[in-house]
């Protein structure tokens, strides 16, 4: 029919609402009309005198004048493994309140090796990475001498957005939680898959980690080396990526025998 067939209508709908969010467009259609063609339409608002009392800065950032709550601080997370991995399955964790199957990581308590992906697929049930995407991850271990039980995999979200990505409100908090459990875990090497997971964890996108090797240094005075890379899924629809990818895992490779 000449359309992709393999496309994700979901996903393309999904980031071509944030790309309008980003744009600052917050409505569909407004009540009254406009015609922008006239100048006063274009012409700044005045900015009001700035408030130089902190009551009044607390009054204006709230409705109505009143003085706005302060904020609430984000609670404290569990300061070990064990407390951590019943917590991050609990009502308290910031994607509990999401429909669908919670899938924590799978693998050793004390890894030397990590993996870190955005969230489960589609069609997971029980552990991450299933199916055809599962199987070229299986793939791409292989390639360098591994299997799953060598590692430990986790994702940022452990249930699936309704969306597919992980969402913007709840990215810092989700990133925070993700290298939180990093500390812990304390791998020798972490690959991180994907734009959300490495930004969960390096503050940047795929494009801007690639192709070379991060520390991460955690509070006991060790470090993990972060490398970034292709999530599977991309490379199942972007196949020229693959070589990039191949790249990547013998720089991780390469960072685990240091």
């Amino acid at each position: 029919m000449g359309a992709d067939q393999k496309l994700d209508w979901g996903a393309a709908a999904a980031s071509a609402l944030d790309w309008w969010r980003d744009a600052g467009v917050d409505v569909v259609v407004g009540d009254a009309p406009v015609n922008w063609l006239e100048a006063k339409n274009f012409a700044p608002a005045s900015e009001p005198e700035p408030p130089n009392t902190r009551e009044q800065l607390d009054a204006r950032a709230a409705p109505g004048g009143r003085a706005a709550p302060p904020a609430t601080p984000a609670p404290a997370l569990p300061e070990s493994l064990a407390e951590f991995v019943t917590w991050r399955s609990g009502r308290e964790a910031p994607d509990a309140v999401w429909a669908g199957e919670a899938i924590g990581w799978a693998g050793p308590d004390a890894p030397s090796l990590m993996v870190l992906v955005d969230c489960p697929e589609r069609d997971d049930r029980g552990q991450l990475l299933g199916g055809e995407v599962g199987r070229l991850f299986d793939n791409m271990l292989r390639s360098i001498g591994l299997k799953r039980a060598d590692i430990l995999l986790a994702s940022v979200c452990v249930r699936r957005p309704t969306t597919g990505r992980v969402p913007r409100e709840l990215e810092q908090r989700l990133g925070e939680v993700a290298r939180h459990h990093l500390s812990l875990a304390a791998p020798k090497a972490l690959l991180v898959l994907g734009d959300a997971a490495t930004r969960a964890v390096l503050g940047t996108n795929v494009a801007g980690a690639r192709e070379r090797l991060h520390s991460f240094n955690h509070k006991n005075g060790t470090s993990t080396q972060v490398i970034a890379s292709h999530h599977p899924r991309v490379l199942l629809d972007r196949p020229a990526c693959k070589s990039e990818a191949w790249k990547d895992l013998i720089l991780f490779n390469s960072g685990l025998s240091k």
